[in-house]
C-alpha cells in the first residue's frame, strides 16, 4: 500500500526544499536532496518487511524441518550430528554471524535475507525438536503409527500441526530480531543499495546531519522502534492467546 499511503515518491528530488524541517507539506520533514522523509519511511517500511519477511521463511524452513527430524529420530543423528550442527552456528552471535554472511555474500536484499534467516535456523530448531520431545509420547503418535503411517506423514500430517503454537509465537518474535538486523546491514551498507529507501540507510546518511537537521534521525529511528515493540507485543499476545485456549 505505499503508493498509495506515501504523499510523494521516495525518490523524489526537490532542491529547493533542502533539509526542511516538518510542515504541513513535509510532516516528517526532508533530507539533504529535499526528498520527503514520511514517503521514505513509508517505502523503507516495505523494504525491512520484504526482508525480514523473507529471512523469517529462510530460517523456519530451514530450522523447523531440521528440529522435527532431529527430535523424532533421536540418536546418534540428533546428539552428534544436527543438533552439534546447530550448536556451532548457535556459538556466533546472532547479529555478527548476519553481518559476515552478508559481507561473503555481498549487498543485496536477497543475500541479506539469507545472511539473517541463517542466523534464525538455530532458534527454530531448537524450538521445533523441543515441541518433537513433546509431542512423540502422547497417544495419537502411537495411533499413527499402528495404522501404518510413514516417519514424513507423522512428522508433517500429524505431529507439526500440534507443534505450531510455540513456533508461530517464535516467529513473531523473530521477526523483530530480523527488522533490527536488516536495520543494521543497510546502516553498513550491506543490504538493499541505495537509491531503494530503507530505515538503515536512511539512518546511515543522516548522521552527518545531527545537529543541523535532527529529524533525518528521529523518524526514521521511531520507526524502527515502533516495529520491533509492536512485533514483541505481538508475540506476548499470540502466547497468551494460545495459553488461554489450552487451558
Amino acid at each position: 500500500m505505499a503508493p498509495y499511503v506515501a504523499p510523494y515518491g521516495p525518490n523524489q528530488v526537490d532542491y529547493n526544499a533542502v533539509l526542511q524541517g516538518p510542515s504541513m507539506h513535509h510532516w516528517f520533514g526532508t533530507d539533504q536532496l529535499g526528498r520527503d522523509q514520511l514517503s521514505r519511511i513509508v517505502f523503507g517500511a516495505r523494504t525491512s518487511m520484504e526482508v525480514s519477511v523473507g529471512a523469517l521463511v529462510v530460517g523456519a524452513g530451514l530450522g523447523v524441518p531440521v528440529g522435527l527430524i532431529a527430535g523424532y529420530y533421536r540418536g546418534f543423528l540428533d546428539t552428534w550430528v544436527i543438533m552439534r550442527i546447530v550448536d556451532a552456528i548457535q556459538a556466533f552471535p546472532f547479529l555478527i554471524l548476519a553481518l559476515v554472511l552478508a559481507a561473503m555474500l555481498g549487498p543485496g536484499s536477497r543475500n541479506a535475507m539469507i545472511a539473517i534467516g541463517v542466523g534464525l535456523v538455530p532458534t527454530f530448531a531448537r524450538t521445533a525438536r523441543a515441541q518433537m520431545l513433546q509431542e512423540l509420547g502422547k497417544d495419537y503418535v502411537d495411533a499413527a503409527r499402528v495404522v501404518g503411517c510413514s516417519d514424513l506423514r507423522i512428522i508433517f500430517r500429524h505431529i507439526l500441526p500440534n507443534a505450531l503454537t510455540p513456533i508461530i509465537v517464535q516467529a513473531t518474535l523473530a521477526m523483530a530480531s530480523s527488522i533490527v538486523a536488516e536495520a543494521s546491514l543497510e546502516y553498513l551498507g550491506l543490504g538493499v543499495q541505495p537509491p531503494t529507501a530503507s530505515w538503515g540507510s536512511m539512518l546511515q546518511s543522516a548522521q552527518g546531519y545531527l545537529q543541523l537537521a535532527p529529524w533525518l534521525v528521529v523518524f526514521p529511528g521511531l520507526a524502527l522502534v515502533l516495529s520491533v515493540v509492536s512485533f514483541n507485543l505481538l508475540g506476548d499476545g499470540i502466547q497468551r492467546w494460545f495459553n488461554r485456549k489450552l487451558s
